[in-house]
């Protein structure tokens, strides 16, 4: 029996562009350090270490290594500044805590100005990383690329739509080929950007001669005989050929890589928020949660008083929700009611609904009485940003109709979330609001990144606080 005869790869850029920048940010930090006149090498030594180490794990989760030199686009310069900018002010943080790395000051060479010496030093090496990452863009991608995908299915317009975003900046002449006539997928067709050819047959005389660069096989994965033919065909010719999965047949979402021992597998349901994943969302929860915790300590006192002053009852009110893995939770609220609902059964708040206090209603239009989750946030059953909690009940009633609708319990429930930031906030009155909020929340789950937290995050405090379904 043949070991190991399944190999899965990336490619050499990413560990490649890595280990350049590593060797970039510490030769020229230490070097610059010494031309610069910084006192204390040894300080400068252990803080380059820091400074490096840290870009290269902010580079992972801000997604700067994700992106090929074919698709590093200025999208992707972007994500290398942004990643700059959290490692320095991480780096920063440390100094200011620590104390005792004091010693960078300013520039022996400019004194009585103000230019500390920190804001070269961080400048000098950015500027490098922008320089050979754009070096890679322009010699290290083709100006343009021929593919073709073997069948018009909805697996093969999932391929055209994930080869048109990686071969964003390059000119793409991609076409469809299938053995069956046209007619048997007319619907499909005009849903297509790409042409439909024709036959498999006429696609290998492509390839023969020269004319295609990549073939992507999209046949379901029934279709068994049929790839094993159309594989025998391509050996004939010399053309990069891939089998894409056809994942849509169980699952529309999340597929990740994982080896055990010698066996290479593709997980269908599982989390992103494993290993380092969960040390960084977790990092990101405790810090960004006590840096609003302060900053709403106040509104959270006058908001306790309105509700004292304007009905009677408790400020807080506690509620059964599914969290992380379907386990119940304990999710913390401002009272907008004059009853605290918490049974089998919770009737879901309408427009003018007898039970909301006037200051209630002003609290639910705002989000304001979600803002004790925080609470949650650092005792650690949620998060600032993931899928939104619901009742329990309705739990129950929408797992029975929304296909994958457990799948959002695979992570932590969020303050607010991809779905809340698209308007999918509030009273649920047709399925299909339901439909599209579990569509955003596994889109979040399959695509999340620090980067896409703080986008959510950014674009909820000007626009997801207030909607017109939130009653």
């Amino acid at each position: 029996m043949l070991k190991n005869s399944l190999k899965f790869t990336h490619g050499g850029y990413p560990v490649f562009i890595k280990l350049a920048d590593f060797i970039v940010i510490n030769a020229v930090l230490i070097l610059s350090a010494l031309l610069l006149a910084i006192e204390s090498i040894s300080t400068i030594i252990m803080l380059n270490f820091i400074f490096s180490t840290s870009f290269l794990l902010f580079g992972e989760y801000t997604g700067l290594y994700l992106h090929k030199p074919k698709n590093m686009n200025i999208r992707g310069q972007l994500r290398l500044i942004l990643c700059a900018f959290f490692t320095i002010v991480f780096v920063e943080t440390i100094k200011s805590l620590t104390g005792g790395l004091q010693s960078l000051g300013y520039l022996s060479v400019l004194d009585n100005r103000f230019f500390p010496a920190t804001l070269v030093w961080y400048s000098i090496p950015l500027f490098l990383l922008l320089i050979i990452h754009l070096s890679f863009l322009k010699y290290s991608s083709k100006k343009n690329i021929r593919v073709a995908i073997v069948g018009v299915t909805p697996n093969g317009l999932a391929a055209e739509h994930a080869l048109l975003k990686e071969y964003s900046n390059m000119k793409l002449d991609m076409a469809f080929y299938d053995e069956r006539d046209a007619s048997r997928f007319n619907d499909l067709i005009n849903q297509m950007d790409s042409p439909f050819k024709g036959s498999v047959s006429g696609l290998v005389e492509e390839a023969k001669a020269g004319r295609v660069d990549e073939i992507y096989i999209a046949l379901p994965l029934v279709a068994l005989e049929r790839i094993r033919h159309f594989l025998s065909m391509m050996s004939d010719t010399t053309v990069d050929t891939y089998i894409v999965p056809d994942f849509n047949s169980y699952s529309t979402h999340m597929s990740q890589l994982r080896s055990i021992h010698n066996l290479q597998t593709i997980s269908i349901l599982s989390s992103p928020f494993e290993g380092v994943g969960s040390f960084i969302k977790r990092a990101e929860d405790l810090v960004l949660g006590s840096v609003i915790m302060v900053l709403i300590s106040s509104l959270l006192l006058v908001i306790g008083i309105g509700i004292k002053l304007t009905s009677r009852g408790p400020v807080f009110f506690k509620q059964d929700r599914y969290g992380l893995s379907g386990q119940k939770i304990k999710v913390w609220k401002f009272r907008t009611m004059r009853v605290m609902e918490n049974s089998d059964t919770v009737v879901q708040a309408t427009k003018g609904d007898p039970r909301v206090t006037r200051f209630g209603a002003f609290l639910r239009r705002t989000s304001l009485d979600e803002l004790p989750q925080f609470f949650n946030v650092l005792q650690g059953s949620m998060s600032i940003v993931g899928p939104r909690p619901h009742a329990v009940t309705h739990n129950e009633q929408y797992r029975k109709q929304v296909e994958n609708y457990m799948i959002r319990h695979k992570v932590k429930p969020g303050i607010t979330g991809l779905a809340q930031i698209n308007g999918y906030r509030g009273e649920i009155d047709a399925l299909y609001k339901m439909e599209k909020r579990v569509q955003y929340d596994i889109e979040y789950i399959q695509n999340w990144s620090l980067w896409l937290d703080i986008k959510i995050i950014i674009k909820t405090i000007f626009k997801g606080f207030v909607g017109k379904n939130a009653y």
